[in-house]
């Protein structure tokens, strides 16, 4: 298949895991639903601290991929964990 696609499916998994690593901590560490969680951590100014924390489980996929040879795709989960980092930085 062709390396961009394969770049381009890396970045929406580390999309899709850091969104997943959001909402895990959220509904398990917090007493509130996702909704209002997510609500209070941005009223207290911590949501790129949430972002960052959901961005940990791009580290387990990133891993899982070079060990099946997958490269395109780990360079996918880097770039979305890049983004994310930006995204952190820049954030209200």
């Amino acid at each position: 298949m062709n390396k961009k696609i394969h770049l381009l499916y890396g970045l929406l998994l580390g999309f899709i895991l850091a969104f997943l690593g959001i909402y895990l901590y959220v509904t398990l560490f917090t007493e509130f639903d996702f909704k209002e969680g997510v609500k209070i951590i941005k009223s207290q100014n911590n949501f790129g601290k949430l972002i960052t924390l959901g961005a940990v489980l791009n580290l387990i996929a990133f891993f899982v991929l070079l060990k099946l040879k997958k490269e395109m795709m780990a360079r996918g989960i880097i770039l979305a964990t890049i983004i994310l980092a930006i995204s952190t930085v820049f954030y209200l």
